[in-house]
Order: structure tokens, then sequence, then C-alpha cells
């Protein structure tokens, strides 16, 4: 991974060559690239590239502003407006390119402007102003989509479809735990939750239960859903009224078929 120390460095000649970009208007890093005091070796640059709207087409085929090109191993488009880029000491750009208009109503949090003007400005209130809008989940609904997607994805490997049926076991199950958990459950570790994405930093916030997901996944799709249906009840369902008690039941009676 990249050095640290670098980290800043590299930043800075991101707002410089994108600057120069025609129609380009604002640099927008989020995440770690935003927060220095979430940054290990493992952080990459996440940020978004902000350009005039007649301009966009142009800016996202042309991407010679970015950084020591000779050391690009791979340039990959992700959708219409992403990029993942990747050096050859492991350390990844991942952006998009776009008008304010083409990122219209996507949320913003942790966020830095490195340039940018009254639109780049708003843009970042605008995503800020929707992060405290969005409600949070509500653990009861959580807690009964647990056992859905368990029910689906269990049905899904036992015909045969076992990756889809993983994906609804370790994927979509285990994210409605895990929001459930974050609204029923005081954390150990104060580290400030991501409010777009439930597993970022629940490691450190409930470890004895992440470790326990963590063992959980690792068996076959068959007895993970049943890991999880268990540890779902043992942690959330004593003394709360609003647990799903009755739909688990019936879950786990088809989760217990052979």
């Amino acid at each position: 991974m990249r050095d640290l120390e670098r980290f800043d460095e590299l930043s800075d000649q991101l707002a410089s060559g994108f600057s120069r970009v025609p129609g380009g208007h604002g640099l927008v890093f989020v995440g770690s690239a935003a927060a220095p005091e979430r940054r290990d070796r493992w952080s990459d640059h996440d940020f978004l590239a902000l350009v005039e709207a007649g301009r966009a087409d142009e800016a996202r085929d042309r991407l010679d502003w970015l950084p020591d090109p000779e050391r690009i191993v791979l340039l990959a488009r992700e959708g219409a407006l992403g990029f993942s880029v990747l050096y050859d000491d492991a350390h990844l750009l991942e952006f998009a390119v776009a008008s304010v208009d083409e990122l219209g109503g996507a949320p913003v949090d942790e966020a830095r402007l490195a340039f940018g003007d009254e639109r780049a400005q708003a843009f970042i209130a605008d995503g800020r102003d929707l992060v405290d809008r969005i409600g949070a989940a509500d653990a009861a609904d959580e807690a009964g989509l647990i056992f859905v997607k368990l029910l689906v994805g269990y049905g899904r490997a036992r015909r045969g479809e076992r990756i889809v049926g993983g994906q609804f076991v370790r994927g979509w199950a285990v994210g409605h735990l895990l929001r459930a958990v974050r609204q029923r459950i005081e954390p150990m570790d104060p580290i400030r939750a991501d409010p777009l994405e439930a597993a970022r930093r629940f490691d450190a916030a409930y470890p004895e239960i992440a470790s326990r997901i963590d063992a959980v996944l690792a068996h076959p799709v068959e007895r993970a859903a049943r890991g999880v249906a268990a540890l779902a009840r043992e942690v959330l369902e004593p003394e709360w009224p609003e647990f799903p008690s009755a739909a688990a039941d019936v879950v786990e009676v088809v989760l217990a078929e052979a």
C-alpha cells in the first residue's frame, strides 16, 4: 500500500491535475480521504470530480490529469460515471467524474472540498443535509427482514442456486442484522457509525458480535443461515417484545430441514 506520508501529497496532485481539466469546477474528497484520523495503510482515495454538464463526457474520456500515469496498472470503468484506478504499489483511486446534476441526490457524509466554486460547496451542503434526513433504521423491520432474507437464501441454495443463496444469507440478511444491532445495542466503542453503511466500523463497535458473525459466515450457506438466525435471536430477542419471534419460529423450522 502507498506510504501514508504520501497520502496528502497525492491528494494535492489530484486536485492540481483536475483543476486544469476544461470545465472542472470542484474536487471533493470523501471517506477517509477527507478524514486523516481514520486513515491506515489500507485507505484508498475516494473522491468526486465535478465538471460542467456540457463537458462531462469529454472529461470522462480523458484522464491524463491523473498523477504518475506510467505507474497505473489498471484503469477500469464502474458504471456510467465511475472509475477505479490501481497503481503499481497497490494504491487505489475510486472516483466519479460527473456534473452536479448527474450526481444529484447523492448523500455525502464525510467530505473535504479540495477546490471548488459555489456549486461544489452547495453540492456538499445538500449531500450532508440528505444524510441528516435519512431516517434511522426501524429495528423491528430490520429484525423481521433478517428472517425473510434467510428464508429466501436458504431456499435458493437448496434449489442449487448457491451463489445467489449466499448473497441473501451473507449479504442482505447480515446487513439487516447489523442495522438491528446498531439500533438496539449500545456499542462497546463509541466510534462514529457510518450513516450510509452499517457494516463500516461495526467490528470496533461490537467486537464480540462481529467475531461471531465472521465465524458463522465461514460455513456453507445452509449452516450459515442457521447460525445467523440463532445469533439474531440470542442478541436481539431477549426482553424485546417487538422481536418477530413468530416469524423466526416459522423460518427456523425450514432452516432445520435436511
